[in-house]
């Protein structure tokens, strides 16, 4: 949809108009499929020769149909296409000269999964687009000035795509209520947009900071200057900056300019996604006056309305998640329900409670899924809280860009820890498909009595996983036997779908999972690696997402990449597709480096060249390894942290330091949770003496409860990723650059981000210092020390014992 609210106009087509809704709705046309789209081309062919044979040249074929609609004080520009148009000549009035006009009959033809014949109340209820889609042609053909004497009929043709079974259904005269009411539901839409506007205009915010730090003063006003020049900025702010705060006050400024409809803040983490939700809640909070003549915040006023998404899953107030309409009580008939449900105020009311408790108390309340409120609501929020997918993602970016009226032009884009989008984005092109998955979903579909062609393809697919053997990289000719096994799959479902409901929500997903597949092998923009880990396991492994990502970021009207590790930025453009051979469509990012005077000497860095932490070598120095770390320990007089590369390696390490030294060890646990990560963390400082902690992790990137608390750590080696098949690939996709380059884009730089991001968490304000040590002669190698964050670049090269005892001595 194309609309201007000063001229209060909008254009639609008559596919877009017909399926607009402001609610959800659970019809089950829509689906878009290639080999779905490659048979409605066949039978609409079928059609159009039949009609020709029949019809002659009375009939007509995609014939355009257009004109403007006033209604509610907006005009709608609605165009589309007729499948076919049947003229029946014109027949002397039998009472004189005159002629009646010739008969019109327009005819829309629709291909369907079901079988037909069906009952005519199944097929609108299900298929209510359709019935709006034909119910505007007849609209616009009677507003046409030619034809305003001939009153058209009008009959939608339904295609079993299997069997070519039609069945034909006439439009009536009540079906023009069809239409008037899409009117008001467009229109409704267009008064709400109109309304967000007005109310971006007088948007009202405070900073997002009491008080400036060091280094604050100026960073919004430059912000905002190399915007104007370029609207794709690379922001690079230590961690503890408080890069949340200044990232809202630039979007809320944009928004309140008019230079943006809405603002999407997106970000690696749910962690980081809550900080987004608690500073813009204190920023826009509307203060009113006590009684006592103080003021206070009101939490519940919001000048902006904002929306944080959460996962799927989490809004399910089902006792299993399975998505399937069938199955699910609150999905089934839930368009029915809508209208009544009174659900229309969390989008109506901006101020509106819209946590997760309340959207499900709702979703049971009125027997509506949670989901399905945050999708309704979302268009009518001027800034999107949530995770990359929702714009990187394919299984998940529908929900933003089908949204209504969601114009990416128009939208600013802000990507907090920006550093992790390359691997997130390329994680989320990955799949992995299993020989004992693909045993148990023949079975289920063999119990099922599934159609004969699905089963053959899926046996085939099940036979070749199961023949698989570890390899590093899939024969060529094995390859293309598998493209071609799941693009028979893929065709097979769109034909003779298996039933989701009974197959349940782990098969369900395996079986849909060969057409994600078959497209995955289709798409141009990913660089691939197919290959074996394991025994009947067949690994999708993007290794570069670069292109996805630049075509999407591209659609943009502005984007700011936030983190406190960009650097390399020439590198980090790069990964996120700003410099590939499509960067000609548009600018390459500016960058912006927060000024922060209150870290230039918060560093003691020593860099230990005694030891070579190298795969090879690490198991000679371990016993050095751990005197370091009692020695570390002794100097600190309470808790140390130690960073490794794993934690196999962190293990070997606290065998050895609980034999050989009296040190508390605490070893990282595999927790998720953050509420668990962090009660580890305070227990850890308040009992143990050192903390062992896995660089690259969410502990090492994303508890910043040592900031402050922990003045002294050591970084065991740089945390180059492991060898194996995928790095190996990646190297070999970057052997063009040279030897030396490949190795530093593909094992370098991913490693020594991870030292610069744990480093970075120790000294979040000012007055915080830390000492270090970097312990492997490698930080002194050039290619490694560059990597390095300008503040832990200068130190101390320890060369011998005394070297080090000499750095402890030193007070800070």
């Amino acid at each position: 949809m194309e609309f201007s609210l000063d001229a209060r106009t909008a254009s639609l087509s008559a596919g877009e108009f017909a399926n607009f809704t402001v609610g959800p709705h659970d019809a089950l046309g829509g689906s878009s499929g290639l080999w779905r789209a490659q048979l409605g081309t066949h039978w609409h062919n079928e059609l159009r020769a039949q009609a020709t044979a029949d019809h002659g040249t009375a009939a007509e074929f995609e014939v355009t149909i257009s004109g403007g609609i006033f209604h509610r004080g907006w005009k709608l520009t609605l165009t589309g296409r007729i499948d076919q148009l049947l003229r029946a000549p014109a027949k002397s009035h039998p009472l004189g000269d005159s002629f009646s006009p010739p008969v019109v009959t327009l005819r829309e033809i629709k291909t369907v999964t079901r079988p037909l014949p069906a009952d005519e109340s199944v097929l609108r209820a299900d298929y209510p687009e359709y019935f709006v889609q034909l119910a505007t042609y007849v609209a616009l053909w009677r507003f046409r000035p030619d034809t305003s004497q001939s009153i058209p009929g009008a009959h939608l043709v339904f295609v079993e795509t299997g069997s070519g079974l039609a069945q034909t259904i006439a439009l009536t005269s009540a079906d023009d209520a069809l239409f008037r009411a899409q009117l008001d539901r467009v229109t409704e839409f267009l008064d709400l947009r109109l309304r967000a506007r007005e109310r971006l205009r007088g948007l009202r915010f405070r900073p997002p900071f009491a008080t400036l730090r060091p280094g604050q003063e100026t960073t919004q006003a430059e912000l905002t200057a190399a915007f104007e020049k370029n609207p794709l900025v690379l922001f690079e702010a230590p961690t503890g900056f408080g890069k949340t705060g200044v990232l809202l006050e630039f979007a809320l400024g944009q928004l309140r300019a008019g230079h943006f409809d809405r603002a999407l803040y997106l970000t690696s983490k749910s962690t980081g996604q809550l900080q987004v939700v608690r500073t813009l809640n204190a920023m826009t909070a509307e203060e009113k006056s006590h009684p006592t003549g103080d003021t206070f915040a009101a939490s519940t006023a919001m000048p902006v309305a904002a929306w944080h998404v959460r996962n799927k899953s989490e809004h399910c107030v089902n006792t299993v998640f399975h998505c399937v309409r069938e199955s699910c009580p609150f999905l089934d008939g839930l368009a029915a329900r809508w209208p009544s449900s009174g659900l229309a105020r969390f989008y109506l009311d901006e101020k509106h409670a819209r946590d997760l408790d309340t959207l499900r108390a709702a979703g049971r309340a009125a027997r509506i899924c949670p989901y399905e409120i945050t999708r309704a609501a979302l268009a009518f929020n001027d800034v999107w809280i949530g995770d990359y997918n929702y714009v990187f993602a394919p299984r998940n970016r529908r929900l933003f860009f089908d949204q209504p009226g969601f114009d990416p032009a128009r939208t600013l884009l802000l990507l907090d820890e920006a550093h992790n989008l390359p691997a997130r984005v390329a994680d989320a092109h990955s799949h992995t498909a299993l020989a004992d998955d693909a045993r148990a979903l023949l079975a289920e579909l063999d119990h099922q009595h599934a159609a004969s062609p699905l089963l053959r393809a899926w046996e085939s697919w099940t036979r070749l996983l199961a023949a698989l053997q570890p390899v590093a990289q899939l024969d060529p000719a094995l390859e293309a036997d598998a493209a071609d096994t799941l693009g028979k799959i893929g065709a097979q479902l769109e034909l003779t779908p298996p039933d989701s409901a009974a197959l349940g929500p782990r098969l369900a997903d395996i079986v849909w999972q060969a057409r994600e597949l078959a497209e995955w092998l289709a798409n141009p923009a990913l660089k691939k690696l197919l290959w074996c880990p394991r025994a009947g396991e067949l690994a999708f492994t993007c290794l570069d997402a670069a292109d996805a990502i630049g075509e999407s970021l591209r659609a943009f009207g502005g984007a700011v990449f936030a983190s406190a590790t960009l650097s390399p930025t020439e590198t980090f453009t790069e990964t996120v597709g700003l410099a590939s051979s499509l960067s000609s469509l548009a600018p390459r990012p500016s960058s912006l480096r927060a000024h922060t005077p209150w870290r230039d000497a918060a560093y003691d860095v020593a860099v230990d060249a005694r030891v070579e932490t190298t795969f090879q070598q690490r198991a000679r120095y371990v016993p050095e390894t751990a005197r370091t770390i009692a020695a570390l320990q002794a100097s600190a007089r309470g808790p140390v942290a130690i960073f490794f590369p794993s934690y196999a390696y962190a293990e070997s390490v606290a065998r050895e330091v609980e034999r050989a030294a009296p040190l508390r060890v605490a070893l990282q646990p595999k927790l998720r949770d953050l509420a668990a990560q962090t009660a580890w963390v305070e227990e850890s400082v308040a009992l143990a003496d050192a903390l062992f902690l896995v660089l690259g992790s969410s502990f090492a990137e994303s508890i910043d409860a040592l900031g402050g608390r922990i003045t002294h750590a050591m970084v065991v080696g740089p945390a180059l990723p492991e060898v194996n098949a995928v790095q190996r690939a990646r190297l070999a996709e970057f052997s063009p650059l040279g030897r030396d380059l490949a190795f530093r884009r593909v094992y370098q730089i991913p490693g020594m981000t991870k030292v610069n991001q744990a480093l970075g968490r120790l000294v979040r304000a000012p007055g915080q210092r830390a000492r270090v040590i970097l312990h492997c002669r490698r930080f002194l190698e050039p290619s490694y020390a560059n990597l390095l964050a300008p503040e832990y670049q200068f130190g101390v090269n320890v060369l011998d014992a005394a070297g080090l005892a000499a750095w402890l001595e030193i007070k800070i």
